[in-house]
C-alpha cells in the first residue's frame, strides 16, 4: 500500500504507508530516517548532494563521501527501523564523517549531533556508543576529540567533547 506525497523533485514519488519507502518510477528505494533533526538532515542532503556533483570530477572519494551521507541518513546500511549494534556503529562513524566534509575544515561537531542523528529521541542512550565510535576514529586519525580548543588523549574523554579533522583526514 502507497500513499501519495511529493518527495524530491520526482513528480511521482510516492512514500509507502509504513514510511520506510519511496518509489519513484517503479523503483522502490529506502526512505531518509523521519527521526533525523531538521537541521541536521539538511546537513547531511547538503553533503550529499555536494558528492554527487563531484562523482564525475573526483571518482572514488566522491563515491566515499555519497555512501558515508547515505548511511548517515538511514538510506543505506542496516535499515533504520531495525538497527543493530554494529549498524549503529557504521551509521554514527558515516555521521561524523559527513558533518564534518560538509562543515568548514577547521570546525568542529558535537558527538551529540552524531547521536541525534542515529538515536532520534533516545539519542542520549546512545552517547557513550558515540564517544566509543569518536575513539576508534581518533586512533586511526580520522579525527581528533578536543576538549577546551585542545586535543586530549582519547581514553581520556570526560566531559563535553568537540570533535575535528584528525591528521589522516
Amino acid at each position: 500500500m502507497t500513499a501519495e506525497v511529493t518527495v524530491g523533485n520526482a513528480d511521482d514519488a510516492v512514500l509507502t504507508e509504513d514510511g520506510r519507502f519511496v518509489v519513484v518510477s517503479g523503483r522502490r528505494w529506502r526512505a531518509t530516517d523521519p527521526a533525523i533533526p531538521e537541521p541536521l538532515r539538511r546537513e547531511l542532503v547538503a553533503e550529499l548532494m555536494s558528492a554527487r556533483r563531484d562523482v564525475r570530477s573526483d571518482g572514488a572519494p566522491a563515491r566515499r563521501r555519497v555512501q558515508d551521507a547515505k548511511v548517515a541518513l538511514g538510506e543505506r546500511g542496516d535499515p533504520w527501523w531495525e538497527p543493530t549494534a554494529e549498524g549503529r556503529r557504521r551509521r554514527l562513524a558515516a555521521t561524523m564523517r559527513t558533518l564534518l566534509r560538509h562543515r568548514d575544515p577547521k570546525a568542529t561537531i558535537c558527538p551529540s549531533d552524531a547521536a541525534r542523528v542515529v538515536g532520534g529521541s533516545s539519542w542520549r542512550d546512545l552517547m557513550p556508543v558515540a564517544h566509543d565510535v569518536a575513539t576508534d576514529l581518533a586512533r586511526d586519525g580520522t579525527l581528533t576529540i578536543r576538549q577546551r580548543g585542545r586535543d586530549i588523549d582519547p581514553s581520556v574523554i570526560r566531559g563535553p567533547v568537540r570533535l575535528a579533522r584528525g591528521p589522516r583526514w
